[in-house]
């Protein structure tokens, strides 16, 4: 009888378990998050030590280099501002997208902060925010255990401190992720609206309002990966989704054109005023190559060739492991406006940062061990992405 009451126990919470609604998605990222604020909370402290040892502030190298200033620039005189270099080159600050500067004017209005403190409010937030999409995203494809990875790994990137800076990296990738996410459960409005905030941010949102339309066009997909019935979901939903999804980019760009009398071509003509184009990777490829000049400069060489060899190769078993349709548009588009670049290439890291489906594989790989091994992993990775980003950071580092 004994036997037989412990069986009907244990099937009585099994039945229990199986029926219990799932757990609220952010109480299934709080691992993921703890850890993510962990592991910036390090990169953090040791930049403050090592700036210190050097003499240098760490809250104006999160706040005040860069591109950080051109944002807050826009923020405090609007457009129009540009300086011109000796050598005739025109740096307008049309270059960068409005809606960071947007929310750190809306942050200082609210606070009262300067804006550069807004601006590093904004990433903190939206650093935060990007973890728990891209858990999101790996979760609903992968599993909890994937996702917990795959949001660390992205913590701990070589330069994972950008994540912490007033720059538009956090902020993209949380928008990119959570359009995602909403394309992969059929908010259709919603992954359109958030697409075209995106498209605010930076010109490379189009690769979310690609992944949008690519979606939106392939049922087959819907039925496959999605949670509940989106593909049963009115047409004027997804058509609306696809409608709203570029119209971030294409307004700004079009605006820029209207605002510089220089038709819908305007904004190429700023972007050539920082010496910056498309040109798919010829120039990176000749920089590349001029690396192999000298002993030193060679190795540099070396390890650029083969992190883009390792960023193809995960694209390609990102492709060959069947990530659902929209995550390989996303990224494929992230991946080819990052290297087929023409300029500023210290910056190629940074801009492949929002490819965050590259890391999936690997997270993939990290959640099929053991808890202390993969925590091993990624502890190590942690200190070195730590030492290394306050190196990178107080040096002259990029653009």
């Amino acid at each position: 009888m004994a036997a037989r009451f412990r069986v009907a126990l244990i099937i009585e919470r099994v039945t229990d378990l199986a029926t219990r609604p799932a757990p609220p998605l952010l109480g299934r990222a709080a691992p993921a998050l703890l850890g993510y604020a962990a592991v910036r909370a390090l990169g953090l402290v040791t930049l403050a030590v090592w700036s210190a040892a050097r003499d240098k502030s760490a809250y104006t190298l999160l706040t005040a280099r860069w591109d950080s200033l051109w944002y807050v620039r826009v923020a405090d005189l609007g457009y129009g501002y540009e300086v011109r270099l000796p050598n005739g080159d025109v740096h307008s600050n049309l270059a960068f997208f409005p809606l960071l500067p947007w929310l750190e004017r809306a942050v200082s209005a609210v606070t009262r902060l300067a804006y550069a403190d807004a601006g590093l409010v904004v990433s903190t937030l939206a650093s935060l925010a990007a973890a728990w999409g891209i858990f999101a995203v790996a979760d609903h494809v992968y599993g909890r255990r994937t996702g917990i990875c795959a949001v660390l790994l992205w913590a701990v990137l070589p330069i994972g401190i950008v994540q912490s800076m007033a720059y538009t990296e956090s902020l993209f990738t949380a928008l990119a992720a959570w359009a995602l996410y909403a394309v992969l459960t059929g908010r259709w409005v919603t992954a359109g609206t958030l697409a075209a905030l995106a498209g605010l941010t930076r010109p490379v949102g189009l690769a979310v309002a690609a992944a949008v339309w690519a979606a939106a066009l392939a049922p087959s997909f819907v039925r496959e990966w999605s949670a509940g019935e989106p593909d049963g979901a009115p047409m004027w939903r997804r058509a609306l989704g696809m409608l709203l999804a570029p119209l971030g980019a294409a307004g700004y760009v079009l605006w820029v054109g209207h605002h510089t009398d220089r038709g819908p071509f305007g904004y190429l003509d700023v972007q050539a005023g920082w010496r910056n184009g498309f040109d798919g990777g010829y120039a990176f490829a000749r920089f590349v190559a001029g690396r192999f000049t000298s002993f030193p400069l060679a190795l540099a060489g070396v390890g650029l060739v083969l992190g883009v060899a390792l960023v193809i190769w995960l694209y390609v078993v990102c492709v060959r492991q069947r990530q659902p349709l929209p995550l390989p548009v996303y990224t494929g588009v992230v991946v080819a406006l990052a290297l087929g670049a023409s300029g500023y290439f210290g910056s190629k890291p940074r801009l492949l940062m929002p490819a965050f489906p590259l890391l999936l594989p690997l997270a993939r790989v990290l959640a099929g061990l053991r808890t202390t091994r993969s925590g091993t992993v990624l502890g190590g990775i942690a200190v070195a992405s730590a030492l290394y980003g306050a190196f990178w950071l107080s040096g002259s580092g990029p653009p």
